[in-house]
C-alpha cells in the first residue's frame, strides 16, 4: 500500500485525481482522513469490537450497494465554496476507485443512494381529504409515496470550513480539539491532514419526483431544509411546529412532482438547533417555569441562558447537499428562516417563493415559538402580518402544572 497518504485534492472533477477518503483502521499510513466512518455511530463499531462481535479487520461486501438512480457529476462539486462538508464522490466509490479496492484498499462510501415507499398519517389524510390525488406512480392510492433517498455522512475540508466560520483553520482545529476534550489530536499533530470525518449526524435527502430534473432551473422545484425534532418529528409534541412543516413540505413535494417538476426534503440531524436533546429539554423547563410563564418576549432568552447560545445549527454548511444535487433554482422553498434564505442564495442558489407554514397547522402550544420566530424577523408572509409587540408580549404556552410549592423550591 505505501507509507505515505493517499493525496486529496479538494474540488478537482476526476475522483482519481482528487483521491479517495481513507479514513479506515486497516491503513494507518495511506489514511488522508481524520476522524472515523459513521460518525457518532463509530463508537458502537468499537463496541462491536469489545465486544468480540466484529473483526476490526473486516472489509465490507460492497458488491451490490451501488446507488439505484444517479447524482452528477455537477459542476458545483468542483467549486470547494459550494462543497466542503461532504464527499460529491461518497456515493460511487465501488466505480471511481475500483482500482484501490482491487488492490485491497478499504474504502467506504459515504453516500448511500436508494429508493423507498413513504407512508404518512398525514398523507393518508391529505388524500381522505381530497388535497391530494393518487396518480400511481408518485402517490399511491394507499396514501403511500414513492421517493428516491440519499443518506449522507459528512466529510469536511477544514480549510473551507475553516473559511465559511471566518477564522483560519489552525484556530479551527484548536477549538475542536479543545471542546472534544482532547478527542483528536490529529487535528493539531497533522495539519497536513486536510480533511475531518466529525463525530456528528450526518443527513438524508428525499426526493419526490425525477431527480434528473434538478439541475434544470425551468422546472419547477419544490425544497425544504429541516433540522431533525425527533419529539415533534417522530412523538407528535406540539411544544413547536417541526413536524407539520415537515409534512406540509412534503405533501407540496408531492403535488410539485404530480406537476412534473420535484420535490426535495432535506433532513439534517440537527436536534435541538445542534445544542442536543438534553439541552433542549432543559429550555423547555426553563420556559415553562419562568417568572410569568413560558412567553414569547422571552422565547430566545431561555435558549441563551441555559446554553449560552441562541442557535449553534451555524448554515453555513446547509447548502452543501443541494449543491450536490445541481440545484441551481428553487422555485418554492418551504421554510421562514432568514439564516437557511440566506446561506443557500449566498452561494448562488436563487430561491423565487418563500412559503410560510399555513396558521391552522401551527399547535396551540407552538403560538409562543411561530410568534417569537416571526417577531424577530423571520419570515412571515401574509398570514403572519399581525404579529406586533403587543402580540409577542401577551402570547403565552401551556403550563406544566407544577403545584406552587414545587415552584417555590425550585426557584429557592
Amino acid at each position: 500500500f505505501g507509507v505515505d497518504p493517499i493525496p486529496i485534492s479538494w474540488g478537482h472533477p476526476d475522483p482519481l485525481v482528487r483521491g479517495p477518503v481513507i479514513c479506515t483502521v486497516r491503513h494507518s499510513s495511506q489514511r488522508n482522513a481524520i476522524g472515523a466512518h459513521s460518525g457518532s455511530y463509530c463508537i458502537y463499531t468499537g463496541l462491536a469490537v469489545a465486544a468480540g462481535k466484529l473483526n476490526p479487520d473486516y472489509v465490507p461486501n460492497l458488491k451490490l450497494t451501488s446507488p439505484v438512480f444517479n447524482i452528477g457529476p455537477h459542476k458545483s462539486w468542483t467549486d470547494p465554496k459550494k462543497i466542503a462538508s461532504i464527499d460529491p464522490f461518497g456515493h460511487i466509490v465501488t466505480e471511481a476507485y475500483a482500482g484501490y479496492l482491487d488492490k485491497g484498499f478499504d474504502i467506504r462510501p459515504t453516500i448511500a443512494v436508494t429508493k423507498a415507499h413513504i407512508d404518512l398519517p398525514e398523507t393518508r389524510e391529505a388524500v381522505k381529504s381530497g388535497r391530494l390525488v393518487p396518480d400511481g406512480k408518485i402517490l399511491l392510492p394507499t396514501g403511500q409515496s414513492i421517493v428516491s433517498k440519499a443518506a449522507v455522512e459528512p466529510v469536511w475540508y477544514l480549510p473551507e470550513i475553516a473559511r465559511r466560520f471566518g477564522c483560519t483553520e489552525t484556530v479551527l482545529r484548536q477549538s475542536i480539539f479543545r471542546m472534544t476534550n482532547g478527542m483528536y489530536p490529529e487535528l493539531i499533530t497533522r495539519p497536513d491532514i486536510k480533511i475531518f470525518l466529525p463525530p456528528i449526524g450526518g443527513l438524508t435527502i428525499y426526493i419526490w419526483g425525477d431527480p434528473d430534473t434538478i439541475p434544470d432551473d425551468d422546472i419547477e422545484l419544490t425544497c425544504r431544509v429541516h433540522d431533525e425534532c425527533n419529539g415533534s418529528d417522530v412523538f407528535g409534541s406540539d411544544i413547536c411546529t417541526c413536524r407539520p412543516y415537515l409534512t406540509h413540505a412534503i405533501e407540496e413535494c408531492i403535488k410539485t412532482a404530480q406537476r412534473g417538476g420535484c420535490g426535495i426534503v432535506i433532513y439534517y440531524r440537527k436536534e435541538g438547533r445542534s445544542l442536543g436533546e438534553v439541552t433542549k429539554y432543559l429550555v423547555y423547563n426553563t420556559r415553562k417555569r419562568q417568572e410569568g410563564g413560558d412567553s414569547a418576549e422571552n422565547y430566545f432568552a431561555c435558549t441563551e441562558k441555559v446554553a449560552g447560545v441562541q442557535d449553534t445549527r451555524f448554515q453555513a454548511l446547509m447548502p452543501d447537499p443541494l449543491h450536490f444535487l445541481g440545484v441551481k433554482k428553487i422555485h418554492n422553498f418551504i421554510s421562514m428562516s432568514d439564516m437557511k434564505y440566506n446561506a443557500i442564495v449566498s452561494t448562488g442558489i436563487e430561491i423565487v417563493n418563500r412559503v410560510e407554514i399555513p396558521k391552522e397547522l401551527v399547535p396551540d402550544d407552538a403560538q409562543v415559538e411561530i410568534t417569537a420566530k416571526v417577531f424577530h424577523g423571520y419570515n412571515a408572509g401574509e398570514a403572519y402580518k399581525g404579529i406586533d409587540e403587543n402580540e409577542l408580549k401577551k402570547t403565552k404556552g401551556r403550563e406544566y402544572g407544577y403545584d406552587q410549592n414545587t415552584k417555590k423550591n425550585l426557584v429557592e
